[in-house]
């Protein structure tokens, strides 16, 4: 059996799969996610709004908490919708480095946010980890993930802790909007359409994770049961959770071994914080069936993390830093083999990227006039810097749009959680 005859059986390529039916499939738990019924897809109602005009020289305030850093600063936009960021302030996230207390963390919000008090009446929070949002667009955390030690916030509402803080100094009367940074790629399109709005916006992150977000008509959404005043709002797909799909047996097994069996199957396939050690993963069932050398087969064995950064400059060739590929153990048919198993799992990657997004922009139903396509903004470093990842995601796109006839158009903001989070206080 050939490597490649080995790929596809263990299903670690894209031609282990239909990607119509992956499709189809997709749609499927799009459509029961949303009324409410069993899903692997939570389709998480944000209830915002998406506006058509951002309000020129109305300055906000923004708060982006959910990776390494808390972000805070004053956005304000030109006519043209062009942001302009003042007041900026980074510090490590809050509870990342010790345990504080839910108290400590809206004080050092507050903190931020004081010196430009009187510059701001609307304030857009990214708060990019498991809430849950409520109809008042605040959000009520679930569970801390990344490691953060603050468990006294968990079951409490974030947006009225923080109201709380800024009343005790004084400071009345600020509108506070909570999203996720999902919901916050999308809304920062909209600062992309210029004097050609798109028929709709679709937000798609491919990083350390996955997820994507689009607008839905409210009629849809079977499972809310509050009257709202807009026909429409972004949905938080939490695509990275999708499991109505045949994995093999690595796959499988990958996912027994992590943290969290059972999920984010979907984003362990195909994200950046798995990747590298997928890979590594298949290339120690890879040499099991002999297509190493012994002295490759030794060092594989022996590994017990490969990062994506090595991998994909390994696979690129392009002169930096490999790690441990460099050693003088493999020959050149291993390095072949290496980088063969590695294209395998990076274009399935960009295969169910395409299918996510063909997902979204076809649940939209916009995007059918080539002069008002679907405005797609992708973050994420996985899709943007993984050695041909990006052009692999836009064949395959095309191919599923393309006898749909649907037009997309692809763009990537710059500083897209905090240009979202200040469309997203204009509600």
């Amino acid at each position: 059996m050939t490597l490649e005859e080995w790929l596809h059986k263990e299903k670690l390529s894209a031609t282990a799969f239909d990607s119509e039916e992956l499709l189809e499939s997709f749609l499927k738990e799009m459509t029961a996610g949303l009324t409410g019924t069993a899903s692997s897809l939570p389709m998480i109602p944000s209830y915002i709004h998406p506006i058509h005009h951002i309000p020129p020289n109305k300055p906000v305030a923004v708060i982006d908490a959910g990776g390494t850093n808390l972000r805070t600063c004053l956005v304000e936009f030109d006519k043209d919708a062009l942001p302009t960021l003042s007041h900026f302030n980074k510090q490590p996230m809050p509870g990342s480095l010790e345990e504080i207390s839910a108290d400590a963390f809206f004080n050092i919000l507050a903190d931020a946010l004081e010196p430009m008090k009187n510059d701001f009446e609307q304030l857009g929070f990214c708060f990019s980890y498991t809430a849950e949002i409520l109809p008042d667009q605040d959000a009520r955390l679930l569970h801390w993930t990344k490691e953060i030690k603050m468990p006294e916030l968990v079951g409490n509402r974030v947006g009225n802790g923080l109201q709380n803080a800024l009343q005790q100094r004084g400071i009345h009367g600020k509108e506070i909007i909570i999203l996720n940074d999902t919901v916050a790629t999308l809304l920062s399109a909209i600062a992309e359409d210029g004097d050609n709005p798109a028929s709709s916006h679709i937000g798609i992150i491919l990083g350390t994770g996955t997820n994507s977000a689009y607008i839905e008509q409210n009629k849809n959404i079977g499972k809310i049961n509050v009257t709202l005043k807009h026909a429409t709002q972004v949905i938080n797909v939490e695509s990275g959770n999708f499991s109505r799909l045949d994995r093999g047996r690595i796959d499988r097994i990958f996912d027994a071994e992590s943290e969290e069996p059972g999920q984010g199957v979907f984003e362990k396939m195909m994200s950046g914080a798995y990747l590298g050690d997928l890979t590594l993963l298949a290339l120690k069932q890879a040499k099991e069936n002999g297509y190493l050398s012994a002295s490759a087969s030794a060092m594989i064995a022996a590994t017990t993390s490969l990062s994506i950064m090595h991998i994909d400059n390994f696979t690129a060739d392009n002169g930096r830093d490999i790690g441990i590929l460099e050693s003088p153990l493999l020959t050149e048919k291993d390095q072949a083999i290496i980088r063969t198993v590695f294209n395998a799992l990076v274009g399935r990657a960009a295969m169910f990227t395409a299918v996510n997004i063909a997902a979204t922009a076809i649940k939209s139903g916009e995007g059918h006039n080539a002069c008002r396509p679907i405005c797609i903004n992708i973050d994420g470093s996985t899709y943007h810097m993984t050695y041909r990842l990006a052009e692999r995601t836009q064949d395959h796109l095309q191919h599923l749009l393309e006898t749909r006839s649907i037009h997309v158009r692809c763009v990537h903001s710059n500083n897209a959680p905090i240009i979202g989070a200040a469309i997203a206080a204009y509600q």
